[in-house]
């Protein structure tokens, strides 16, 4: 393991073994409330001159699209991929030194559809493969808000062939959906302001509509690869991020 990493060790043998066999790990209270509070108003603050006559509140906007790889053009949220308990969990978890290669910050406002069941290989296809997604809770998140659901240990079933979504009252139609799989498996991930949810890309998971009428589910997501990995189809997400 690269001697950089050494001594970033968040995750202990039983933490690491979870991962392996289930193919997730969530972290609580891995951030800070006021770092979290500060981020969510500085990513609302650039998202409101894209859009004219926002309001002057997070809690009021009207935003129900993604930010697209915020990293590359804003110093705040590359600081925010390179955590340093991501980057030494990620160590931990991949071997060696990750590296990043996309970030969405999701505004997800009440009444947003959510993304049907989905490998996150499917969209970033990339050898030797080591990609690992985290996910950073902007604030609570639980089956009102649409909160993620996991197949633990699906990751163990190789890289799926997906199709046409099914249900689109609950999921956008700009997706894909896993096929080949029993979805009656997925069980809900409840997180709170701060907490971290590491997941391996071939984890089968999905989101739900934001059922609420005044509830965000806002929340920052990387996805990084080994740094001897390389992204293979998409020209757009073949920089890869050092986090150190």
């Amino acid at each position: 393991m690269n001697e950089m990493v050494n001594g970033l060790t968040p995750l202990d043998e039983a933490q690491v073994a979870f991962f392996e066999e289930n193919g997730y790990l969530l972290l609580r209270n891995a951030c800070s409330g006021d770092l979290i509070d500060i981020y969510n108003q500085h990513m609302y603050n650039l998202a409101k001159n894209d859009i004219p006559n926002q309001p002057d509140s997070p809690e009021k906007a009207t935003f129900s699209f993604r930010v697209f790889n915020p990293h590359l053009k804003d110093s705040f949220s590359m600081q925010m991929m390179k955590l340093p308990l991501i980057r030494g969990g990620l160590a931990q978890l991949m071997g060696d030194e990750g590296v990043g290669v996309q970030s969405m910050f999701f505004f997800k406002e009440p009444g947003s559809k959510g993304q049907a069941a989905h490998q996150d290989y499917e969209y970033i296809h990339h050898e030797p493969n080591t990609m690992i997604a985290t996910s950073l809770a902007m604030e609570q998140i639980d089956e009102e808000n649409g909160c993620l659901y996991v197949i633990p240990g699906s990751h163990k079933l190789g890289p799926l062939p997906h199709g046409k979504v099914k249900n689109l009252l609950e999921h956008a139609d700009w997706t894909t959906e896993t096929e080949g799989v029993d979805l009656s498996q997925e069980i809900p991930v409840f997180m709170e302001k701060g907490d971290i949810l590491f997941f391996h890309c071939l984890l089968v998971h999905s989101s739900t509509r934001n059922k609420t009428k005044d509830r965000f589910r806002r929340s920052y997501v990387c996805h990084y690869i080994r740094h001897d990995s390389m992204v293979t189809k998409r020209e757009d997400l073949k920089k890869k991020i050092p986090l150190y």
